[in-house]
């Protein structure tokens, strides 16, 4: 069987267009590397699979100034802004990042372990909102590295958590709407197996009974986060005995997906029907009306779990065991006051 060549780090500086110190250096003592050579090193180094054989000296400090981020969907708008925060953090503190897309497969989570277990990534980003699998299942949660959750967290292990105060922002997106005279607000994407939709969803209760309104449960509907489950929640409200004025999305998705259907049923909206989203998506300002939603401070998210992740490997204990940022209100054109139906 015909062996493949090893990756070398002539290779690397052939890639990255560098010398071979400027690699050693890149690998070795970051910090004195300038960003953009940095990133050019540490692609190389992935494209060959040299970090999988090589960077020795790194490996024996037991050090990769590598961290690994497993995401379930690279492709999730709130995915990409996040990312940027991390990675601009982790650049400041002389450290790379390691993208694993799940896609929520548990081989492909087992098999981006392999960074961690030959230690070619010292600490774990986790947007799964599980602990990965082929960890902590025998009881060895010793073994994990230093772990921090974002966007979704994560129940077991008490591990660190940052994202947006998903209660909170739900409450004012509802309130919002009741300032509007809005009596009768629906809520698209009750999932309770899904942290995030099950404080959207609570935060929605609370306003309500804040508000000294009655809770209808034929105004609340089940909802996976994608424009089909938004498009087909609005369906339903049409074959229920009960009609919204207002429909509280559980994301930015769901609520496109009612405007699409209100609109194939040719509702002027807002004037007929008002639509609130959450998390304010590349999207939102383009769809027609124009979509009022709750804005996740995405940059700042991905800033602050990168920091509170290296003072986890500077050996500090974490500061918090939950940061939650505020989301804030953004005011568009799919929201009116109620005018009735």
């Amino acid at each position: 069987m015909q062996h493949q060549k090893l990756a070398t780090i002539e290779d690397v500086a052939a890639l990255a267009g560098v010398s071979i110190a400027t690699v050693s250096r890149a690998i070795n003592e970051p910090t004195k590397v300038a960003d953009a050579t940095r990133r050019r090193v540490t692609e190389a180094i992935a494209r060959t699979g040299y970090t999988t054989n090589a960077m020795a000296r790194s490996l024996r400090m037991r050090r990769s100034n590598m961290i690994l981020i497993l995401a379930p969907d690279v492709g999730d708008p709130n995915f990409s802004n996040i990312l940027v925060g991390l990675e601009t953090e982790a650049s400041k503190r002389g450290y790379g990042v390691l993208i694993g897309n799940t896609q929520n497969d548990p081989s492909r989570e087992t098999d981006y372990l392999r960074f961690i277990s030959s230690n070619q990534a010292d600490g774990l980003i986790l947007f799964t909102g599980h602990l990965p699998y082929g960890y902590g299942q025998d009881g060895s949660e010793t073994r994990l590295p230093p772990i921090v959750a974002v966007n979704e967290p994560v129940s077991a292990a008490n591990v660190p958590f940052v994202g947006v105060d998903n209660f909170e922002g739900a409450r004012i997106a509802t309130e919002h709407l009741l300032s509007q005279g809005h009596r009768r607000v629906a809520f698209i994407g009750h999932a309770p197996g899904r942290e995030i939709n099950r404080l959207r969803e609570e935060g929605y209760r609370t306003a309500l009974a804040g508000a000294g309104l009655p809770l209808d449960p034929r105004l609340i509907i089940d909802g996976d986060g994608t424009i089909e489950s938004g498009r087909a929640a609005a369906e339903l409200m049409f074959v229920r005995d009960a009609l919204p004025t207002a429909f509280f999305c559980v994301n930015d998705a769901t609520a496109l997906g009612v405007i699409i259907a209100l609109n194939a049923r040719r509702y002027d909206l807002p004037r007929q029907f008002s639509v609130m989203g959450f998390d304010d998506i590349s999207f939102a300002s383009f769809v027609s009306p124009s979509l009022t939603t709750m804005k996740q401070p995405r940059h700042r998210i991905g800033e602050a779990a990168m920091e509170l992740l290296l003072e986890m490997l500077a050996g500090e204990p974490p500061r918090e065991r939950q940061v939650l940022l505020r989301a804030e209100l953004i005011v568009r054109n799919s929201v009116a006051r109620a005018s009735g139906l």
